[in-house]
């Protein structure tokens, strides 16, 4: 759960749009509404799906959850709810376990027992899921309605010891600020605006949920300021998120001379019935301007996590492996032979915007070294987060046959 959707997954899936008036609701309105769709989806299964363990005449199935937010994860299947972000503007919640909740209002839905076996991040979910087809897999990213990141670290401190002596890192990255971020006049309105104000500052620059607003918060200004399409400043123009980045993707694919599909998203979505080709270059052009950016910062931070865990290709000095030319048996040459590295990804803009991933993979390339370049594949994993919480739940499963 993240987003303004919902996902029930098992060996099929539904997308369910979560209505608008949940996201400033109670948390009970919320999971009660996840609950309800849960079992809508359990009802639809066939008669393949109907065995089952049983506990006191019921069946008993376990599902994975995935969440989005911050929470504090005491053990696999619980966790403390640190905030809501991604829209979410819900009065309580925050210091309760997730888990608690949802049982709850599972609970509620009588007739069915159900029980989370595991609490997973979404990126967290990504990278399980892609890592159980493929070894290599050492980074799992969200680019989506929300983008997140998390990576396996083999460097482990002395004072924490796993039994493999590795450990997943979450990173929530969305929340990162820095000075050095390109941070225009636009990105300080929005965050000044927004129900979070001064928090998740690179997301609100990358994020699904936030590139179509950057793109009309522009064309609003150069409305006002420039007479872009006429002498006022359309009045849908003015409204906050009326345009979706799904409608903003269609204007910046459009490759048609008349730019015609802009034409008729300008029409759909702003009620601006008539604009010359010049207007609508433009604005093609800040559509472009706003995803390359966006695309190109995703970049960065991908390549960000290749350095931390070694596998950028640059030793120390900032120095190609592919330059090098020392000893056969030196020890700097061993640290700089790169393995196979594999980034899952999962998120509406990697997957369904062309142009976003089309700017984001040239960019990770271009801040490789060629050697780690070569080595290195980004491969999407749909739905891998849905897929990654069921692997980790039958792995979690109170039923699962244990082997001496």
């Amino acid at each position: 759960m993240g987003g303004p959707n919902a996902r029930v997954i098992k060996q099929e899936y539904e997308v369910v749009a979560i209505p608008r008036a949940l996201l400033l609701g109670t948390s009970e309105e919320l999971f009660d509404f996840i609950a309800q769709r849960l079992i809508s989806f359990i009802k639809l299964e066939g008669p393949e799906f109907q065995r089952g363990h049983n506990w006191n005449g019921h069946q008993i199935r376990e599902l994975g959850l995935t969440i989005s937010f911050p929470i504090c994860q005491t053990s696999h299947n619980t966790g403390i709810l640190i905030k809501w972000t991604e829209g979410f503007k819900i009065a309580d919640g925050v210091g309760k376990d997730v888990v608690a909740m949802l049982q709850s209002a599972m609970d509620r839905q009588k007739g069915f027992q159900i029980r989370v076996a595991v609490l997973i991040n979404d990126t967290v979910g990504t990278m399980a899921g892609g890592h159980y087809w493929n070894d290599d897999v050492m980074v799992g990213v969200i680019l989506g309605t929300n983008t997140n990141a998390c990576y396996v670290e083999c460097n482990l401190p002395e004072d924490i010891q796993t039994k493999s002596g590795k450990m997943v890192i979450y990173m929530e990255w969305g929340r990162f600020w820095s000075s050095h971020l390109p941070r225009t006049y636009i990105d300080e309105q929005l965050d000044n605006e927004s129900v979070n104000p001064g928090d998740r500052g690179f997301e609100k620059m990358t994020g699904a949920m936030y590139l179509g607003e950057i793109v009309r918060r522009v064309l609003a200004r150069m409305a006002q300021e420039a007479n872009l399409f006429g002498d006022s400043v359309p009045t849908k123009l003015k409204q906050p998120f009326i345009l979706l980045t799904l409608e903003m993707s269609k204007m910046h694919a459009d490759e048609s001379p008349d730019l015609r599909i802009v034409d008729k998203v300008l029409k759909d979505v702003f009620d601006i019935k008539r604009t010359e080709l010049s207007e609508r270059r433009i604005v093609h052009s800040v559509c472009d301007t706003v995803t390359m950016r966006a695309a190109r910062l995703a970049a960065a931070f991908i390549v960000g996590i290749l350095k931390k865990i070694g596998r950028d290709g640059w030793d120390a000095t900032g120095v190609s492996s592919r330059l090098m030319a020392l000893p056969r048996d030196s020890e700097h040459r061993a640290r700089l032979e790169l393995k196979r590295t594999v980034v899952a990804m999962d998120g509406i803009l990697y997957e369904h915007y062309h142009r976003f991933r089309i700017y984001m993979q040239a960019a990770v390339y271009e801040l490789l070294s060629e050697a780690a370049a070569r080595k290195l594949v980004i491969e999407l994993s749909k739905d891998g987060s849905g897929t990654g919480a069921s692997i980790l739940a039958a792995c979690h499963s109170e039923f699962a046959p244990s082997y001496s």
